[in-house]
């Protein structure tokens, strides 16, 4: 699959025009479900790469996959950076960005109070070297999750458009990396550059919205897989509707046939039921 931007702002998609992970895996995380994979895995928020690019998944949580990638801390981190999820204020220059994901130990399991300093260029490509400016830490809350507000860094000179980023688990060692952004021309110039490291990047009117979920290697022990639904009669619910709740084992119509729900979630359009394996299984 590869990572687009959806100026329309609907889920994003593969090729096969079903919805991609990073909608279940938060539909999931919202309703306090445990983020699945189609298949039975755990999914992850950045699960599809730069157009035109067969490129590995970064990375897919499972027991045999490598942590997030590290690179190079740069010249420019400064310690004691304020707590704060927002870096901008409301007359801020630049086109707004939001990125949000999770933090993964080694069995897909959320990591909480994960500590995330993140630093970036100003929209001319500058670092503040004196303040700081584009520059602060949160911690990852009790589902793993975060979420920064921004802008689109300027771009430096010799670098392509990236965002840097310290975190540490709980006891654990610092890992320090970098996030990129799909289709950039100077990505395939970039020495430093990894496609490992892509944000899933979609338009959401005049800003712009990044997904990425780190893996941390950080020991857990894995959660079994889920258990079958019981082969009772479900609940009917009658034709799928978006806007409505359903729970696992619901029934819902579409298309002329029956689905059976395996994941609580809310529907929107763009999750019917042939398209979303991950949450309808016809019965």
């Amino acid at each position: 699959m590869s990572a687009t931007e959806d100026p329309s702002g609907a889920p994003p998609t593969g090729h096969d025009g079903r919805i991609s992970r990073t909608s279940i895996l938060r539909a999931a995380v919202s309703l306090s479900a445990a983020p699945l994979l189609f298949g039975g895995g755990v999914a992850l928020a950045r699960d599809r790469v730069a157009a035109g690019n067969a490129l590995a998944l970064t990375p897919d949580c499972d027991d045999g996959d490598e942590p997030t990638v590290e690179q190079t801390e740069g010249p420019y981190f400064k310690p004691n950076s304020p707590l704060r999820t927002s870096l901008i204020t409301s007359s801020t220059p630049g086109t707004r960005l939001t990125v949000t994901g999770y933090v993964f130990g080694r069995a897909c399991l959320p990591i909480s109070g994960v500590l995330l300093d993140f630093w970036q260029a100003d929209v001319n490509g500058a670092y503040d070297n004196t303040g700081y400016t584009f520059r602060g830490h949160q911690f990852s809350n009790a589902q793993g999750a975060f979420s920064l507000t921004t802008i689109v860094p300027g771009l430096y000179p010799g670098r392509t458009r990236h965002i840097h980023v310290k975190l540490q688990a709980p006891g654990r060692r610092v890992v320090t990396t970098q996030l990129y952004f799909p289709n950039e021309p100077r990505n395939s110039t970039d020495t430093i550059f990894d496609a490992r490291l892509l944000m899933t990047v979609r338009q959401a009117g005049p800003a712009r919205e990044g997904t990425y979920d780190f893996v941390l290697d950080v020991p857990q022990t894995p959660t079994p897989p889920p258990t079958t639904p019981p082969s009772t009669t479900p609940p009917s619910t009658g034709t799928w509707a978006a806007g409505t709740s359903y729970r696992a084992g619901d029934v819902a119509a579409y298309g002329g046939s029956s689905y059976r729900c395996i994941q609580a979630h809310a529907a929107i359009t763009g999750w019917e039921p042939p398209s979303v394996p991950a949450l309808w299984q016809r019965v």
